[in-house]
């Protein structure tokens, strides 16, 4: 009963908010934005409850740096409201025109998606980013966080509910499902107002919607990253990356879970990396031929799963490879389709591993810390896509759209 009345609400709003002009949408945003630095303490004192409930019940530490919010953590997320208002309204624009022999004009405009649905964990800050870019490209959206960060959610969603409707737009634009339970959970991922239904979390999350969704998934992906040290490398360049893109914070799908190394520079570059690794606190599973030059170094004999995980967490896997082709190979083989790099001097090898490498985001000498929709410039994203039909990467207002043909004629009937 309560999914069947947010849906019909969803619908609704939707319907006005397709509508709704570019300026009408931004204010609605600035207005959210100024409204979560307004009301920043009653945000953090509903944060506090769920970060004290999930230390209680023993939640990792890692998820309990996902659920924590901080003053400058809410900037960040009215910082990314504004710059989502700043960007160009997807909405109405043309990707291509063409008139026919007999006259008919042809359009492809971009138009809203509809209601967007998306299910997520204990992340607060996907509440807020979900909402500002279904808002900017005309969406309707429905939000099911998880139960470990409810208070923060509600909190947040209600806020911007009341900034929407004193900016002059309909509140139920943007909607939250309190009821954690695993049921709503699943009858959402049935709900037929929905248009498509979006997962943000774990491969677990991910793998459930896919298996029982029966509306349309954007699928968003778990991020095994990369990062492959060609031979031809810089050195000290290659350690500053490494130690970025697996430190700078573990606890992200675009963090780096597994290190490649050309054989020519193991020797000099893998001592050199272990000290950095194991000074950050980084657990190291390594390759036999990378175990042997690891002597000295504490680390652990990698086994297969270890090169398919995504650790989320101080540790990483090492394998020595031959070559390009040979990490390539393994990315294709291991990844996860998100974001992987290699750092090289070599212009003929960045560019073969640019083409070759089968992931929404490939780097050449830059951390993969960088896919993120707020690194993007798209002020946030509603996700990682990792398939390849609409949409790839991170998704931000464009990728929350659709197209329509529209035609436009003088009387012309087809004989």
């Amino acid at each position: 009963m309560l999914l069947d009345t947010l849906g019909k609400n969803a619908k609704s709003a939707a319907a006005v908010l397709a509508c709704a002009g570019t300026e009408l949408k931004n204010k609605a945003l600035l207005a959210a934005a100024d409204a979560l630095m307004s009301r920043s303490g009653d945000i953090l004192e509903a944060n506090l409850r769920d970060v004290n409930h999930g230390i209680q019940i023993g939640l990792p530490k890692n998820l309990i740096d996902r659920l924590t919010l901080d003053r400058k953590r809410i900037a960040a997320m009215a910082e990314g409201v504004r710059q989502i208002a700043a960007l160009p309204d997807p909405v109405g624009g043309v990707d291509k025109g063409f008139t026919r022999p007999n006259g008919l004009r042809i359009s492809v405009v971009r138009v809203p998606i509809g209601v967007v649905g998306v299910i997520y964990e204990a992340r607060p800050n996907v509440t807020v980013d979900a909402a500002a870019l279904c808002l900017k490209a005309g969406n309707a959206v429905i939000l099911r966080g998880g139960s470990d960060a409810s208070a923060s959610s509600i909190c947040l969603t209600q806020i911007m509910r009341e900034a929407l409707e004193k900016a002059g737009l309909e509140k139920n634009c943007v909607q939250y499902v309190d009821d954690p339970s695993r049921e709503t959970a699943a009858a959402m991922m049935k709900l037929k107002y929905l248009d498509v239904l979006i997962p943000r979390g774990g491969s677990g999350l991910i793998r459930t919607v896919k298996e029982n969704a029966s509306v349309p998934v954007i699928e968003t992906g778990t991020g095994n990253c990369h990062i492959y040290v060609d031979k031809r490398a810089d050195i000290k360049k290659a350690l500053d990356i490494l130690i970025n893109a697996k430190t700078q914070r573990t606890s992200v799908c675009n963090a780096a879970e597994s290190l490649l190394v050309h054989r020519d520079i193991a020797p000099v570059f893998l001592p050199q990396a272990a000290d950095a690794l194991i000074s950050a606190g980084v657990e190291i599973f390594a390759c036999p031929e990378s175990l042997a030059i690891l002597g000295r170094y504490k680390a652990s004999p990698a086994t297969e799963e270890d090169y398919g995980k995504e650790y989320l967490s101080l540790k990483i896997s090492v394998k020595i490879v031959g070559g390009t082709e040979e990490a390539i190979e393994h990315i294709n083989k291991y990844g996860t389709h998100h974001s992987d790099a290699i750092v090289t001097e070599s212009y003929t090898e960045s560019e073969k591993f640019l083409a070759a490498v089968d992931s929404a985001a490939v780097y050449v000498n830059a951390s993969t810390r960088f896919t993120d929709g707020f690194e993007f410039g798209f002020g946030g994203e509603i996700g990682i896509s990792t398939q390849k039909l609409h949409a790839r990467g991170p998704m931000g207002p464009d990728a929350l759209t659709t197209y329509k043909y529209v035609i436009r004629g003088d009387g012309q009937i087809r004989s």
